[in-house]
């Protein structure tokens, strides 16, 4: 998809019921809709050539400025619109096509991406501009990211709802490691700015696959996959929303947030492990070039390792289908995450830093993957789009922050201390939510 900075994408049915259902037919039921296949093959080739782009920026974001504060700046700019969008795209998300407002995204992102590529090929290309780029980008990514969510439902129907947020994840944490991957071998035989092209070509995937998904325009697709593959589908429609009140729609997501306590301090743990932990991945240009005296190629393999983490953490959540213990499981995800920044920020070894790297990707996914799970299952149908628009904001509007403190403050204390720190606060909270919020622990 359109983030350069996007996590876990992992969601799942609402209610006990819900999530009994919801189990499926094994670790690739999903697979057998015709839609979901066509939006996963479509969503794994986008997000290959974002994350080849990923690292292609970072570095020559760094090269440009020489500067950690123009880094994490970037990261800001990247993320910045999310802090007011995502509610508005959580919003359209409830009362617009959902598969539209994606194809739009996609296409504006793509081209953002082929236009910075020709600026690099020709050599004019500037800083600012990079900044200008991640903006659009970055409000792309804000206004799609709740369909995005939401959308799997309208591809596979409630029965393999699970599966097919497992196998979304699953896709998106292997463009993870190969991304990078060849991000490093283009480096060498097209540049930099062949990344860029790369990931503006990538975008035609995603975009032809969703204009082949079939969805029926009066509401979700549901039902389980008929013996073609598919999929049988019966129109539902969506709760009427007045479109004439899109402030007073947010206003209703947060009231239904704050009256839920395990949905609230769920969303905080997601805060969290963004706004102190997460801009590692901002800063690892910064440590390959710097601290582990690396090139390009070396910073493919940093990344690449991070994602290998994130990849089976994916897999396994996808195996394990109903997750047991999922209180724990987003506890442990997270201590592993915060303490692994503070391992990978002081012990500097390449060797370290790869096993780091591996189990920040582990922890970040178990953590932020089943927290992601748990919240659809406490939510009503009518309220997904929002709620999920403050998922996604609970993560990506703290990294914004996160990204502009880091910044400040590895460009006067040094990136290590900097990334350590965040690593120690994140940790701490773990600890005392653990300690005090036993519903939360006992969550299944």
């Amino acid at each position: 998809m359109v983030s350069r900075l996007g996590m876990a994408t992992v969601e799942i049915e609402q209610g006990a019921e819900g999530g009994r259902a919801a189990g499926g037919g094994g670790a690739f039921s999903s697979l057998a809709h015709r839609n979901f296949r066509l939006f996963w093959a479509g969503a794994f080739l986008s997000n290959t050539g974002t994350w080849m782009q990923t690292l292609a920026q970072g570095w020559l974001m760094l090269m440009l400025t020489n500067s950690a504060f123009w880094l994490g700046f970037d990261g800001f700019v990247a993320t910045a619109p999310g802090l007011v969008l995502l509610l508005l795209g959580g919003v359209f998300a409830d009362i617009f096509d959902r598969k539209m407002l994606l194809i739009v995204s996609q296409v504006v992102a793509g081209a953002t991406a082929l236009v910075l590529a020709i600026l690099i090929w020709a050599n004019v290309i500037h800083f600012t501009m990079i900044l200008a780029a991640s903006f659009i980008t970055g409000c792309c990514f804000a206004l799609a990211s709740p369909s995005y969510q939401a959308i799997t439902i309208d591809l596979v129907g409630r029965r393999d709802l699970s599966n097919a947020i497992a196998l979304n994840s699953a896709q998106f944490q292997l463009s993870r490691v190969l991304g990078p991957t060849l991000a490093g071998i283009a480096f060498k035989f097209l540049g930099v700015a062949g990344c860029f092209f790369i990931n503006g070509i990538s975008y035609v995937a995603i975009v032809v696959s969703l204009m082949l998904v079939r969805i029926p325009k009066a509401g979700v697709a549901v039902g389980a996959a008929d013996a073609t593959g598919s999929g049988a589908e019966v129109a539902v429609p969506r709760p009427a929303v007045d479109r004439r009140s899109v402030w007073r729609d947010i206003k209703d997501g947060f009231r239904y947030v704050v009256r839920r306590p395990r949905v609230l301090t769920l969303l905080s743990i997601s805060s969290v492990t963004s706004l102190f932990g997460a801009p590692y991945m901002t800063m690892m240009p910064l440590f390959a070039r710097d601290i582990l005296k690396l090139d390009a190629s070396g910073l493919s393999l940093l990344m690449g390792t991070a994602g290998a983490g994130s990849f089976f953490a994916a897999v396994l959540i996808a195996l394990l289908g109903n997750v047991p213990r999922k209180g724990w499981f987003v506890l442990g995800g997270s201590f592993m995450f915060g303490a692994c920044v503070v391992g990978f920020a002081l012990w500097h070894t390449l060797a370290a830093a790869l096993v780091f790297l591996f189990l920040i990707g582990f922890g970040i996914v178990s953590s932020v993957a089943v927290v992601n799970i748990l919240i659809q299952q406490l939510i009503t149908d009518e309220m997904r789009g929002r709620v999920m628009s403050m998922f996604m904001l609970s993560f990506f509007g703290a990294f914004p922050i996160g990204n502009y403190a880091a910044g400040v403050a590895a460009d006067r204390f040094g990136a290590p201390h900097t990334l350590a720190a965040g690593g120690i606060i994140t940790t701490v909270f773990v600890v005392l939510v653990a300690v005090f919020n036993p519903r939360l622990r006992a969550m299944d």
